[in-house]
Order: C-alpha cells, then structure tokens, then sequence
C-alpha cells in the first residue's frame, strides 16, 4: 500500500512539473511587444554572420519570418519582396528574413528562386538559418497550434534605435500583403518625421492628424 502511495505521489509531482515547464516554455515564446526593444541574435544567413539588430542602428528594418524554403507561398512573397527592395532602399529600410531552415537550404532555394524572378533581381537580403528555432521563440514566431516545428509568417517593424514599432501575424496557409506592409512602414515614418498621427485607411501624401496633447507626449522622440 505505501508503495503504491509513493507511487501515486511520483506521478502527480511528475505531471505537476511538466505543466510547470510547459508554461514557462510558452511563457517564453509568446515573444516581444510593441515598444520592446528587439532582442538580440547572432546568427549564420545567406550573408554571412550577422548581429542584430545592432548591425542595423540608423535604419528601420522589416524583419520576417516565413515557413519553410521551397514552398509555393514562400516563394511568392520571396519574388514580390525581391521587387521591393530598390524601393524599401529609398525609405531607408531593410529586409531581413529568417526560417528554420539551415543556411544551406536557403542558398540552394534562393539560387532557384533567382532564375525565375523577374528583371533578373536579385535576394540581396540576408536569411537567417534558425535550425534551433531559439530565434524564432524569442521573437515569438512558433505558435504551437498553427506547427510547433515551423515559424507562422511573422513581420516585425524594427526603428533606427532598434525598437519594435508593429507586429504582424499571418497563418501558414495565407501569403501577406505586402504593399500594406510598405503602406505602413510609411506611416510609421511620417509618424516620426512629423509627429502627426494617421487615420483608416491612410495613404502616403494624403493628410495626416495632429495628435492632442496626451496622444503626442506618447509619440516617439
């Protein structure tokens, strides 16, 4: 009988500590917020090793997660970013990408992706190769309920001082909006630049808000 005791107590501390951990781990990956600063990593990319987002300081980045390389989604929304990038350049904005894919997997998809893009563009941005997923759950891009090994299309708008200013998230089954993503980039420049706040529906060069008093003391310096 005290055997059995024992027994039954083991179990229960057992299920008790795998909750605990279970928590903690999704604790951990429910990821940054708006106004955090964007948490550091050092990685291998299709452009070498690069440190983040300190390698960026002074310029807004687009920093994007998608599923997996050779994929019919993925590989839309790679030849459309491909198309924007002189224009993202203008706008002082870089693009960087990341999936769970290793450095390997996506020099080879990118190498294929390149011969069928139009005008010959190329993927000048770097993809970073997150093998252990440790970026992707400090940024919060694994949703276990969508995939527990793949990261959900994630956007992450990283200001000059290396802010997170937005964050998007996509299901694994829908490609992004793109021209909204640049849309919005833009607003969040105007926002800076003129410290005017943008109503529904905002475009680039239509009329923007000036904030009252309480709004504005929360727009960014």
């Amino acid at each position: 009988m005290t055997s059995l005791r024992i027994k039954i107590v083991a179990i229960v501390l057992s299920t008790m500590v795998n909750s605990l951990l279970i928590a903690q781990d999704s604790i951990k990956s429910c990821g940054p917020f708006i106004g955090d600063n964007a948490p550091h990593f050092k990685a291998d990319s299709t452009r070498g090793t690069i440190a983040f987002p300190e390698q960026y300081t002074g310029k807004w980045v687009i920093f994007f997660s998608h599923p997996a390389d050779f994929t019919p989604i993925c590989t839309t929304e790679f030849k459309k970013l491909a198309s924007m990038i002189g224009d993202l350049d203008k706008l002082n904005c870089k693009l960087v990408g990341i999936s769970v894919d290793s450095a390997y997997t996506h020099d080879r998809w990118i190498k294929n992706l390149e011969k069928d893009i139009e005008n010959k563009q190329k993927i000048t941005f770097p993809v970073v190769a997150d093998t252990s997923r440790r970026i992707a759950k400090s940024y919060g891009m694994i949703h276990p309920k969508a995939s527990a090994t793949q990261t959900v299309r994630s956007v992450f708008f990283i200001d000059p001082k290396g802010t997170i200013r937005a964050i998007f998230y996509y299901p694994i089954t829908n490609g992004r909006n793109f021209d909204e993503i640049k849309r919005l980039l833009v607003a969040l420049q105007t926002t800076d630049e003129k410290q005017v706040i943008t109503p529904a529906n905002w475009q680039p060069g239509q009329q923007a808000i000036k904030p009252k008093k309480e709004v504005k003391d929360a727009l960014p310096d």
